[in-house]
């Protein structure tokens, strides 16, 4: 029975020699160690036309400007400032753009116009639109009947939100001076923030940055509504989003990397105007987004810009698109834009 015993003995010490030899043959893992890294995906850039609006869906953009002067970025780009959208169209219909900064609705009606040839990329400004009062009597939308509301914008975003808004408090409103609630007239920005600072008109729409202007130079001048927040209070799907950035078809199929590219060269821009304002301002006074830089840098705040890309765009825009089409197809186009209208990188 010893033996037995001896020998069951020796043979658990055998087992056990070989199993701690096997431990030690395999390396253990260092826990010290710096977790392997992903590599950072190499894009080729390209020659990119990319043409931004003055104002608040220009203003994004005065960071990737900078970069690109200073030869950071990995696409080489050339710049147009326009002053209106319609200077826009001709470009990117024709490719002489390869991309631009528009309002919403521009996209979607330069979707329906090129067949298809236009892709939205990024979203980069909510709600930019105010009243404005020489005044203490209008303190809500119903507050505006039987008033004449001077206005920025025809056939574009503001024209639109305006008149929905109207419409959705029960208001009717009139382009023509026939009987209505409410009289529109509607003007170029320039000549309204002129009239607004001289006392010649009490009562406006107008985007930031015109209202910071108008405001800081007369202040017997107020911001009496929120267009956005009026927006909000109607309880509708969509977020109120007036500023995008298109790409032209042909380019995003050619140039996909240089798409990529720009998206992140893009959003890091946005992220350098909202950091650091004061600066931004300057860019936006040199670049000629805003005319001058403390008017840019105290606007800034009131720009709701953003930087929404890819699968999040749609989901984002669309509501807001369907409530415009249903109040006014013409406003998107005349169709809800399909899906080949999101660009998502693959």
């Amino acid at each position: 029975m010893k033996k037995y015993l001896a020998i069951l003995l020796a043979l658990v010490m055998v087992l056990g020699l070989a199993a701690c030899a096997k431990e030690s043959a395999e390396p253990a893992a260092d826990a010290s160690a710096a977790p392997v890294e992903e590599t950072e995906e190499v894009l080729e850039g390209a020659d990119v036309n990319l043409a931004v609006l003055a104002g608040p869906t220009g203003i994004g953009a005065v960071g990737l400007m900078e970069a690109n002067d200073a030869k950071e970025t990995v696409n080489n780009y050339t710049f147009t400032v326009a002053s209106a959208p319609d200077e826009v169209v001709a470009g990117v219909a024709n490719g002489s753009l390869d991309m631009a900064a528009v309002p919403t609705n521009l996209a979607s009606t330069l979707y329906a116009k090129t067949q298809g040839g236009v892709q939205l990329v990024a979203l980069n400004t909510y709600g930019v639109l105010y009243i404005l009062e020489k005044g203490e009597t209008v303190q809500s939308i119903a507050d505006l009947k039987g008033k004449t509301v001077y206005a920025t914008g025809q056939g574009s975003n503001p024209e639109y939100v305006l008149e929905y808004l109207l419409e959705q408090n029960g208001l009717t409103y009139s382009l023509d001076g026939s009987a209505a609630d409410v009289q529109l007239q509607f003007m170029a920005s320039e000549e309204l923030t002129a009239g607004m600072v001289s006392g010649q008109y009490d009562l406006c729409m107008l985007p930031v940055p015109a209202v910071t202007a108008v405001t800081v130079q007369n202040p017997d001048v107020r911001v009496a509504l929120d267009l956005t927040a009026e927006w909000d209070k109607l309880g509708v799907d969509g977020k109120l989003t007036q500023g995008c950035i298109v790409v032209t078809t042909k380019f995003a199929e050619e140039h996909p990397d240089a798409v990529k590219a720009f998206l992140k060269e893009y959003a890091a821009s946005i992220d350098s105007v909202l950091a650091d304002p004061a600066h931004a301002g300057e860019l936006c006074e040199q670049y000629g987004i805003v005319a001058k830089a403390p008017i840019a840098t105290k606007a800034i705040p009131s720009c709701n810009l953003c930087c929404v890309t890819g699968e999040d765009v749609r989901p984002a825009i669309e509501p807001f698109f369907q409530v415009m089409f249903d109040a006014n197809p013409k406003s998107i186009g005349g169709a809800m834009p399909g899906d080949d209208f999101y660009f998502v990188a693959k």
